[in-house]
C-alpha cells in the first residue's frame, strides 16, 4: 500500500480524520454508546458489557482516549472513563455542518 500523505491535507482534514479513524471500529462505538449512557465515569463496567476480553476492551479505550474522544483519570486500582465533551461537539458541528450543505445539493 502507498503512503498516506496526510501532509498535504490540512490539519483540520487530518484531526477530522482521526477521530472518525477511532471511531471506525464496532467495539469502539459501541463504547461510546455506552458512555453516553453511563450518568458518571465507568471503571469496570464497560468489559461486561462488550462480549471482548479485558484487554481487547482496554486497547479500545486506548484508541479512543488517544483521539481524544474520551477521558480517563485514575481512581484508585481503576481507571474511570467519561467522554471528552469538547471533542464530541466537535464531531456533532462537522456534521451539523455537512447536513446544512447537503440541504442545498441536488445529488443524483
Amino acid at each position: 500500500m502507498g503512503a498516506s500523505k496526510t501532509e498535504q491535507f490540512s490539519e483540520s482534514h487530518n484531526a477530522m480524520a482521526t477521530l472518525l479513524k477511532a471511531l471506525g471500529h464496532p467495539a469502539r462505538v459501541a463504547i461510546i454508546e455506552y458512555l453516553l449512557k453511563a450518568e458518571n465515569c465507568i471503571c469496570g463496567d464497560i468489559v461486561n458489557e462488550l462480549p471482548l476480553s479485558q484487554p481487547t476492551v482496554s486497547q479500545h479505550l486506548k484508541e479512543l482516549k488517544a483521539a481524544g474522544l474520551i477521558k480517563g483519570t485514575v481512581e484508585g486500582n481503576a481507571i474511570c472513563y467519561c467522554l471528552d465533551l469538547a471533542t464530541i461537539s466537535v464531531l456533532r458541528d462537522y456534521f451539523a455542518g455537512l447536513s446544512v450543505q447537503l440541504e442545498s445539493k441536488n445529488c443524483c
